[in-house]
């Protein structure tokens, strides 16, 4: 089976189609400013309408459209009553028509993209690109499948309750790994933490019968998910210290990484991990623990493993002058994501560990608490000097105390004299922020500064994400 044409799709979506059915599309995209010639681009009605968006997609090569009413254009259009349900549906039957052996589901507060890498590099799978993890983007990415897969790994986010149950019901799932149980998007659930469990334990829900799912054997809320009546028809697998499978012998190699050995009732397997960090230790165990249960070959396990490089965003670091480093964490923040990547800072070599730190998002009532309480963890781990900005900077500043700065806005930590500029040459230093605060900014002003001048680009850590 190859890829679907516009008649094909129609047969599992439903619909009327005007043009050329026969087309082929690629792919299929939302975003003009990312689609490739060749895609179908898919018209969602969001806070602007993608129907207005048409005439970019055919200017930049797209070879059909998905609308829900006629444009005026000779290009084929399948036209639905609903394009985002129409979306989802064309994902869902694409996975279930070219279903691959397994399909592998991730999600947790932290660390999902990184684990997602980590599992389908051990299990040679194909893996959802990027970020689309949410009801828009994974059936996207399904819509254009290949067929004769043998496994799949679908990074599964969410941000309010019901979404990643609305993910497995077009992408049902073998197993799992639930990374973490954290705070991201905690204003979104009246019952905090326990809300949050709930909702990333949808994962398992999604589960079919008899199904495996891996998470931390120290995480409270993993345990009291599996202690749940509604996740009784899947196995859990706990990861850590007392059980089966754990990681022991870790040896933190700087940049180059980290050793330590998987402990499984097959014996110890030997993993060397390009990815610095012992939070990428825990992700790394959660993966090849979940494969090797499953009966993947432990060798090809940790030789998939070792291949892992992180993405732009994602802990890519960069060696600076005076022996200094960059670790660029910029793609999202949360407490236990800035603390994870703030204990791999102080694994590399280098002068001063310091933070330059956005402010983090959708906390709601508890948002001046969780920025005092991570001032005061990055400060207590041995981080030296803390820049902060944002709408929180303040409270960051205060939960840090002496050595920490902050600053209302990225142009504010640019420009003044206290800011970016202050940082002292040969620091290690960490950036990370929410999206909204953009801090790549941080990065590529601080990469093009005379300053710190960048020698070259490494492996690094990668763990953000919720």
């Amino acid at each position: 089976m190859s890829l679907w044409s516009l008649f094909q799709a129609a047969s599992e979506v439903g619909g009327e189609i005007l043009g050329n059915g026969a087309v082929l599309p690629s792919s299929l995209s939302m975003d003009t400013r990312t689609l490739q010639p060749g895609a179908c681009f898919v018209a969602i009605r969001a806070e602007r309408d993608g129907h207005d968006f048409a005439g970019q997609a055919l200017e930049k090569g797209a070879s059909a459209l998905l609308v829900d009413h006629p444009l005026d254009s000779d290009c084929p259009q399948l036209i639905v009553p609903d394009t985002l349900a129409a979306l989802q549906r064309w994902g869902q039957a694409r996975l279930a028509a070219v279903r691959p052996d397994t399909v592998f589901g991730i999600t947790g507060s932290v660390g999902k993209t990184s684990t997602k890498e980590l599992l389908a590099a051990a299990v040679s799978g194909w893996k959802t690109p990027g970020n689309r993890n949410n009801t828009l983007g994974l059936p996207e990415a399904l819509a254009t499948l290949p067929e004769g897969l043998q496994a799949a790994v679908l990074e599964m986010g969410m941000s309010t309750p019901g979404e990643i149950r609305r993910l497995t019901e077009i992408a049902p799932l073998d197993a799992g790994i639930l990374t973490l149980v954290g705070t991201a998007h905690i204003e979104n659930f009246p019952l905090g933490q326990q809300g949050v469990a709930e909702a990333k334990g949808e994962l398992v829900v999604g589960l079919n019968r008899g199904g495996v799912w891996a998470h931390l054997a120290s995480d409270p809320w993993c345990r009291w998910i599996a202690g749940q009546p509604w996740a009784s028809h899947a196995d859990a697998l706990p990861v850590g210290e007392g059980e089966a499978y754990g990681w022991e012998q870790v040896e933190s190699l700087g940049a180059a990484g980290e050793r330590f050995h998987l402990r499984s009732p097959a014996g110890p397997v030997p993993i060397h991990l390009q990815l610095p960090g012992v939070h990428q230790v825990r992700n790394a165990a959660l993966a090849a623990a979940l494969a090797i249960r499953l009966g993947y070959d432990p060798e090809r396990v940790a030789q998939g493993l070792g291949t892992v490089k992180p993405e732009p965003g994602r802990g890519r670091l960069h060696v600076l002058r005076g022996e200094g480093c960059l670790v660029d964490e910029t793609y999202n923040a949360s407490f236990d994501s800035i603390l994870a990547c703030a204990q791999a800072l102080l694994q590399l070599p280098g002068g001063e560990a310091v933070v330059v730190l956005g402010s983090m998002r959708e906390l709601g009532a508890e948002a001046l608490r969780i920025h005092r309480e991570t001032g005061a963890a990055l400060k207590a781990l041995g981080i030296s000097r803390l820049w902060a900005y944002g709408d929180f900077a303040s409270e960051y500043v205060e939960g840090f105390g002496l050595g920490a700065v902050g600053f209302p806005d990225f142009e504010a930590v640019r420009d003044d004299l206290a800011g970016l500029s202050a940082i002292p040459p040969g620091a290690r230093i960490l950036v990370k922020g929410s999206r909204f605060w953009r801090a790549e900014r941080a990065v590529a002003w601080l990469l093009q500064s005379s300053i710190f001048s960048p020698q070259t680009s490494v492996s690094g850590s990668q763990s953000s994400g919720s």
